[in-house]
């Protein structure tokens, strides 16, 4: 099937965010500063069968808005959002796209799909804006979800809401988190109730470079010039660099089990990085570990997706003997 294209690159933004972040108020924001003579489209995706977002939104004349629900645009299949959105440009032809993902969406797959070239005469990807809600930073168990980290990677922009209900222990953290993802060069704002302006998030999308590679035991027995496998599932290792700044990190079964203390170790022991975060199966239960220079945080968690564990550093480094440091901490090592 052929699906139908704009006859223009639209500027389009993806406003991504977690449960109740702040997502649509900075939307009804942002839509407020549409020009007379345009016309903007919106295509929300809620997790249930309802849509509720959509009422929220300006109902006049220049606007054109458009829903997905049940499941997730991000990670369902993409032929219901690409219909969506096909139609949605063909019909309403927008000066501009705001697309809002459920709460419970992951950004960098959705961006993954609209940055492939059968989209690049249809939309002018921006900058991707990640909302997290700033009065909720000193909530451990909101801001050490898996999800929530996630969505912070994808982000060039991240949007702190709520900005003026933080506390002392938000501002703490907030300036934890700044630490923690330097490495990805995002710009951070701050807003009270979504009163960010347009100017500040039409930026082009400027993309990480990421190489998702087999692990690297594996990679030894390829000759050179000879293809890696194509990576379909885990355990797989991957680099992503940016800005100068390199992260490393392996994805590996929650089937695999690690002794906490000699991982513990492991992790201690290593230097010239600006942070290690984790989360692993271990024989003290699941734990996470959330370093950086001036502090080694660990706590129990509830079982993850998988164990998982990345690593950034400025200089570029041989993370061949790491891997193998890393796997001599499992348990049962022979286990898939």
């Amino acid at each position: 099937m052929k699906l139908i294209s704009a006859t223009h690159a639209v500027p389009t933004h993806i406003i991504s965010g977690f449960l109740g972040a702040g997502k649509t108020t900075l939307l009804k924001h942002l839509l407020s500063q549409k020009p007379e003579n345009e016309v903007w489209a919106v295509l929300m995706n809620e997790f249930g069968q309802i849509g509720v977002d959509q009422q929220l939104l300006p109902q006049t004349q220049g606007y054109e808005v458009k829903e997905l629900l049940g499941g997730c645009l991000c990670c369902s299949s993409q032929l219901p959002m690409q219909i969506a959105l096909s139609r949605l440009l063909s019909e309403s032809k927008p000066d501009r796209l705001f697309i809002e993902p459920t709460g419970l969406g992951h950004p960098a797959q959705l961006l993954e799909q609209l940055t492939e070239p059968h989209w690049q005469q249809s939309i002018a990807m921006r900058a991707l804006v990640t909302v997290v809600d700033g009065s909720r930073l000193h909530d451990l168990d909101w801001t050490q979800q898996n999800l929530y980290a996630d969505q912070l990677k994808a982000a060039n922009i991240i949007v702190v809401s709520h900005a003026d209900t933080m506390d002392f222990a938000d501002d703490q953290a907030l300036h934890v988190l700044k630490s923690e993802y330097q490495a990805y060069q995002q710009t951070w704002l701050m807003s009270g109730q979504g009163e960010i302006s347009l100017e500040q998030l039409d930026l082009p999308y400027v993309g990480v470079e990421r190489k998702i590679q087999p692990l690297l035991k594996i990679q030894k027995t390829f000759s050179v010039g000879q293809p890696l496998p194509e990576i379909k599932q885990l355990p797989y290792h991957y680099v992503e660099t940016a800005q100068g700044y390199s992260v490393a990190g392996w994805k590996l079964s929650k089937r695999w089990q690690f002794d906490f203390y000699a991982l513990l170790d492991l992790l201690c022991e290593q230097q010239d990085w600006l942070r290690i975060k984790g989360i692993f199966n271990t024989n003290q239960g699941w734990k996470s570990f959330n370093f950086n220079p001036e502090q080694f945080n660990y706590q129990s968690v509830e079982e993850g997706i998988d164990n998982r564990i990345e690593i950034i550093v400025q200089a570029p480094r041989d993370w061949q003997h790491f891997e193998e440091q890393l796997f001599q901490c499992q348990i049962n090592p022979d286990q898939d």
